[in-house]
C-alpha cells in the first residue's frame, strides 16, 4: 500500500448492503403503474445506474419515470428508516486504513444522506462524501474519480477505486485509476464476476 495515498469507495454493495433494498423499492414502484419487473431483473438492469441513467432507462421503457422515481424514493427511504447493514468486514477495512479515503457514488447526495448517513461508516468519511450530484456526469464517466482526485488532492497514480459495478469500474480505468472489482456477499446478479 505504500504506493498509495487514497482509496475510494463506491458506496451501495460495497460499503453498504443496500443493493438490494434499493432494487425492492424500483420493483415495488414500478408495480404500482403496472410495469411487473422481479427484484433480480431490477437488479440486473438498474444496479449501478444513477438517478439520470435510471430515469432514461425507464423512459426507453415508456414507463412514467418521474412517477416510478419519486415513488422509489419514498420506498426506499422507509427501507432506509428501518436500518440498513455496513458489508460484512468494512468497518474493519475502514478503522484501519492509513491512507485518505473517500465516497464516490452514484447516488444523489439526498440518497446518501439517507442511507450511509444513518450509520456509523459516514464518520470514517467526514465531508468526503461525493455524488454524481457534484460533477456533470455520473459513473461510467471518468468525471467523479476526476472530482474525487482533485478534492483528496492526489494523482491518478495513487489512487485505488473499490466498486460493486462495472461503471465504477469504467469511471476508474478511464480516470487512469487502478479499479478493484468488489463483489458484495449479497450480490446475486448472474456472472457478475
Amino acid at each position: 500500500m505504500n504506493r498509495f495515498d487514497l482509496i475510494i469507495f463506491d458506496c451501495d454493495g460495497v460499503l453498504i448492503d443496500s443493493e438490494t433494498l434499493g432494487s425492492r423499492a424500483l420493483s415495488e414502484a414500478m408495480g404500482t403503474v403496472g410495469h411487473d419487473m422481479s427484484i433480480p431483473n431490477v437488479e440486473a438492469t438498474f444496479s449501478g445506474a444513477g438517478e439520470v441513467e435510471t430515469r432514461a432507462l425507464l423512459n426507453a421503457k415508456g414507463l412514467p419515470a418521474d412517477v416510478i422515481m419519486k415513488t422509489a424514493a419514498r420506498k426506499l427511504s422507509a427501507l432506509f428508516a428501518q436500518g440498513v447493514d455496513p458489508i460484512e468486514g468494512i468497518e474493519s477495512v475502514l478503522e484501519n486504513q492509513h491512507v485518505k479515503i473517500c465516497v464516490a457514488s452514484n447516488s444523489s447526495v439526498a440518497r446518501l444522506n439517507d442511507s450511509l448517513g444513518r450509520t456509523p461508516l459516514a464518520a470514517f468519511f467526514g465531508q468526503h462524501i461525493y455524488s454524481a450530484n457534484h460533477v456533470a456526469v455520473g459513473k461510467p464517466a471518468p468525471d467523479l474519480a476526476f472530482h474525487c482526485l482533485e478534492r483528496m488532492s492526489t494523482s491518478a497514480e495513487r489512487a485505488i477505486f473499490v466498486d460493486d459495478n462495472t461503471h465504477g469500474v469504467c469511471c476508474a480505468r478511464d480516470a487512469g485509476v487502478l479499479a478493484i472489482g468488489f463483489i458484495g456477499p449479497s450480490d446475486h446478479r448472474p456472472d457478475h464476476a
